[in-house]
């Protein structure tokens, strides 16, 4: 992204949203996938979470993977530690629109395939319309995604202005639904050439985090931290719209067949970059190797209010405020990749990255460009790469070479360590019950449910 703001940036790897919220790996806070349009439950109601304590607010967009199935009874974030929600409930692809184009898929039913929509078997939820929520109502369905953006924006600056009013320490998490498929820009582009369209989406997402700064700036400057990152790589599915993985090609795995960008847990699908904000405390244009985590936004955040971890469990994230305020270049030395879908059990540990070495359990590849999905398969010893030395994770280190015997037995310690940990640990499970009757409808007797502001 092109940022206009100053800025320190780190090499970020994400876990989920559910992680992001809690500061622990799926396998403990229970959320290891996606919930659904017809999910009932969610997470646990009995965990503490980054949205209770302070004047709070959330607008977000993607998939449901935090504290909540996001529209169903006490799963809902108005009932999970926020005081303010905007937004759709789950990914703006679960659903579907009055205005198709870009990937969209239109109401009442699914397109051919054209080019545009490309993959009709994953699915286009044609029986509801996309709801866009204003905490407990559903105020437009189907939501018109060429203006959400803006609508973002909008109720942001309103909640950081009245927030600052009022005196109160606030929390803002804004899951924005770029750059995720289908891309919009407002207004529509008369002609949508893939490249330009991409361009648009992001410079469009640029303008929104602008407006944000902006108004902290103006109103709360000197003790606000801006935290901006993203949660994967590209969706290499989507092709031309999916963006790219730059110099993490994930070589092993794509001369095997498939994706190694979202979904896998080479380095393009979920290394990603992060900026921090917050002028005289985070320094301005420093780039850190520091290597942090989505898993890390938790225990900083609570650090930096002057709280304590709740007790009782255990955490997977770290307080990098150090990092942030360029007095280290510490981050994790360990870090667990669970599987998000490319291969393996939702949510098992499959990946161990030690310092520049990483260790491959299980490899598999998401759906490419071209249709082509790599073969799940069990690697017993463990492939393992230098991401220092190889960044494209093209040629593992020779299993009879020193380093190698070197660097197996720490990492082959260290996974049946976090297992054990977690099998100790005080987890969590999330119900993943679905019932059709529990997607959200603002007026059942209209086809895909259809009702918009006065």
């Amino acid at each position: 992204m092109v940022c206009r703001l100053p800025r320190s940036c780190f090499h970020l790897l994400p876990s989920s949203r559910a992680s992001l919220l809690t500061g622990r790996l799926g396998l403990r806070n229970g959320v290891t996938h996606n919930f659904a349009v017809t999910s009932v439950g969610g997470a646990s109601t009995q965990r503490d979470h980054l949205g209770r304590g302070a004047a709070t607010g959330r607008l977000r967009h993607r998939h449901d993977r935090q504290m909540a199935s996001g529209h169903h009874g006490s799963y809902h974030p108005n009932f999970r530690g926020f005081d303010y929600y905007f937004g759709i409930p789950y990914s703006n692809d679960m659903g579907c629109t009055d205005c198709p184009g870009y990937n969209y898929p239109p109401c009442p039913a699914c397109p051919q395939s054209d080019g545009l929509w490309s993959n009709p078997e994953r699915g286009c939820y044609t029986d509801v319309a996309l709801p866009l929520y204003e905490n407990l109502n559903i105020v437009e369905q189907p939501v018109n995604l060429s203006s959400l953006a803006q609508k973002y924006a909008d109720r942001a600056v309103e909640f950081i202005e009245q927030a600052s009013t009022s005196g109160r320490p606030f929390l803002l998490y804004m899951g924005l639904a770029h750059m995720h498929v289908p891309l919009s820009v407002t207004p529509p582009l008369a002609q949508p050439q893939s490249q330009r369209l991409y361009r648009a989406s992001l410079r469009e997402m640029d303008s929104l985090v602008g407006q944000i700064k902006d108004k902290v700036d103006h109103v709360a400057r000197e003790n606000t931290l801006l935290w901006f990152t993203g949660d994967n790589g590209p969706w290499a599915q989507k092709c031309e719209l999916a963006g790219s993985v730059g110099p993490f090609f994930g070589l092993w795995q794509t001369r095997q067949g498939g994706s190694s960008a979202k979904q896998t847990t080479w380095e393009g699908g979920h290394r990603v970059p992060a900026l921090a904000y917050w002028p005289g405390r985070v320094p301005a244009n420093v780039t850190s190797t520091a290597l942090l985590s989505l898993l890390d936004i938790f225990p900083t955040v609570v650090a930096l209010a002057g709280a304590s971890l709740p007790p009782n469990r255990k955490f997977d994230g770290l307080d990098v405020s150090e990092v942030l305020f360029g007095e280290s270049q510490t981050g994790h030395r360990v870090l667990f990749h669970p599987n998000s879908g490319a291969a393996g059990e939702h949510g098992a540990l499959q990946t161990v990255r030690l310092d520049h070495y990483k260790a491959f359990y299980i490899t598999g590849g998401a759906k490419a460009c071209d249709g082509s999905v790599g073969r799940e398969q069990h690697h017993a010893p463990p492939l393992i790469f230098n991401v220092e030395d190889d960044a494209a994770e093209g040629v593992p280190l020779q299993k009879g070479s020193p380093k190698y015997q070197e660097v197996l037995p720490k990492v082959t310690r260290l996974l049946a360590h976090v297992l054990r940990d977690i099998s100790d640990d005080n987890s969590s499970r999330a119900d993943y019950t679905q019932d059709p009757s529990v997607m959200p409808c603002c007026n059942p007797h209209q086809i895909a449910c259809r009702c918009q502001p006065a």
